[in-house]
């Protein structure tokens, strides 16, 4: 019981939201049903979408749909509007390197590069792998990927490092638009925040809701 409890209240934090913990009722171990309200002062955790593009659209509908505060920057102003990412809490005209510098991310944040030109991502990957953030994530292909191991490398990011970089962003879902390219990237981002496989529930045995990364006392 108390675990059922510490494990909603623990994705409560994460998401920055106050609710009831519903826990019991299953007829079972515990007949009988127990609400426990978990009220959280931590403001959502962010989603910081680097690239103004299409796919940058439907990505920012589902960040806001899933909890975060999405922030979408681009250095160019006549893409970077609130007009083309109406579901954006904010938009961001500015070098993405330059604004991920001045701020603020913590644990909880997922950092999703969408951008294809070298002269921004890799100084914003350099610095965002640098970061104690929840998630990094660039879009591309394979060829595009190892390219920008190899400019990464050129520019000083250690040996170590290019591990926590998940490029190509996403799980091999088949996306092909850019509604299911969000989805792609944003399953990826769950499976990794709560140690999930990512693979079909059908084809795994034990219980399906997995033990939260951090116990709550």
């Amino acid at each position: 019981m108390r675990r059922e409890v510490g494990a909603q209240a623990w994705a409560l934090l994460r998401a920055g939201s106050t609710a009831r913990a519903e826990v019991g009722g299953d007829g079972d171990t515990c007949p009988e049903r127990l609400s426990a309200l978990v009220h959280v002062h931590a403001p959502r955790p962010r989603m910081l979408i680097f690239g103004a593009v299409d796919f940058a659209a439907a990505l920012s509908q589902a960040g806001r749909f899933l909890g975060y505060r999405v922030t979408v920057c681009d250095a160019r102003p006549v893409f970077a509007t609130t007009a083309r990412f109406p579901h954006a809490d904010e938009v961001v005209a500015d070098w993405p390197h330059r604004y991920l510098e001045h701020t603020e991310v913590d644990a909880r944040t997922a950092i999703c590069v969408l951008i294809h030109d070298a002269e921004f991502d890799i100084p914003l990957l350099r610095l965002a792998l640098d970061l104690p953030v929840g998630y990094v994530g660039a879009m591309g292909s394979r060829r595009t990927h190892d390219e920008r191991l190899r400019l990464l490398g050129e520019a000083g990011v250690r040996d170590e490092q290019p591990a926590l970089l998940h490029s190509p962003i996403g799980l091999d879902l088949g996306a092909r638009t850019a509604q299911e390219t969000a989805v792609s990237i944003t399953a990826e981002i769950i499976a990794h925040t709560h140690h999930g496989s990512g693979l079909p529930l059908s084809g795994r045995t034990g219980p399906i809701h997995r033990e939260p990364v951090v116990q709550l006392s």
